[in-house]
């Protein structure tokens, strides 16, 4: 929103934003009595209560997570959702590329720790809270739409790393599918307004967020850019080609940003905040799949 309305004012015959921000916090009035299922307790914890980080071993050095840009064509998307849906079930673009990441950075995980045992991969997936707070009310909507700051969730699962290895797409799909369920209804996210409010004036945190340790296996999240709306950010000197994220924390989370190629060619352009052991194992174990995007791309895939 910030960016289109940036850009619409810099071009001289867009005097006035399309959409003017809405900064109402009270679109977020927590209820009274504040009411919310236990499974927020299970997705989110207050900062307070988390333990004071522990010093580093002598010697001992976090690995730090990398940045890399890929595409994954139409084609494969399609192939991964197909694989993703059964039994007359038909899974989600999103979904089953999320399923397909899961299961190859337990594969990952298991590589880069030989004969460790019981580890668990945790995944996350990023949820829009703005339709399902305005529940068909389209003022309400229209408002939300506008409203000026993230209002999202991250529901999470975690599984253990032979089981991810082991299963067909189709299985860990569906159970991509489970996790999501939970953070798709408007009670959720009320819910977890009145979770923020009980737990003032201390801020929360996702726990797929926290740090886990390294010895339980890897966690990352992965969001959507896919509304992104790249084609409106135009400062006057034409369409932009290529639009991307950077994601610069501290966490020993990762973080996964697919984005619609400019190309409208149905590709997707994958930002990833991986371990890097994990990225080149993936470019070794998929390379099909995970192509290094470079400054040729916009040209060879139109």
């Amino acid at each position: 929103m910030f960016l289109v309305s940036w850009a619409e004012i810099a071009q001289s015959n867009k005097p006035i934003i399309s959409i003017q921000p809405s900064f109402a916090r009270s679109l977020f009035i927590p209820r009274n009595p504040p009411s919310f299922h236990s499974s927020l307790h299970d997705l989110y914890v207050s900062i307070s209560a988390l333990p004071r980080p522990s010093d580093p071993k002598p010697g001992f050095q976090s690995e730090p997570l990398i940045n890399r840009i890929y595409y994954v064509t139409g084609e494969n998307l399609n192939l991964m959702q197909e694989l993703a849906s059964s039994n007359g079930v038909k899974r989600t673009k999103l979904e089953s590329f999320s399923a397909f990441l899961w299961k190859v950075v337990a594969e990952a995980a298991a590589a880069k720790v030989k004969g460790k045992k019981n580890l668990v991969a945790k995944m996350g997936v990023v949820v829009d809270g703005r339709k399902r707070l305005s529940n068909g009310d389209k003022n309400k909507e229209a408002i939300m739409g506008s409203y000026f700051g993230n209002v999202v969730s991250i529901p999470y699962g975690g599984k253990p790393v032979e089981e991810l290895m082991e299963k067909p797409l189709s299985w860990v799909a569906e159970k991509v599918h489970e996790f999501l369920e939970i953070g798709l209804t408007e009670e959720h996210f009320l819910g977890l307004v009145d979770w923020v409010e009980v737990h003032r004036p201390a801020p929360g945190l996702s726990r797929i967020y926290c740090g886990h340790g390294k010895e339980e296996g890897p966690s990352f999240v992965v969001s959507s850019g896919q509304r992104f709306p790249e084609s409106k950010v135009d400062f006057g000197w034409g369409k932009p080609v290529f639009a991307s994220y950077h994601f610069p924390w501290g966490g020993d989370s990762g973080y996964v940003m697919p984005m619609p190629s400019s190309t409208g060619n149905g590709d997707w352009l994958v930002y990833m905040h991986l371990l890097e052991a994990h990225l080149n194992f993936m470019e070794v174990r998929a390379p099909q799949i995970f192509w290094p995007f470079s400054r040729d791309y916009h040209f060879n895939r139109h």
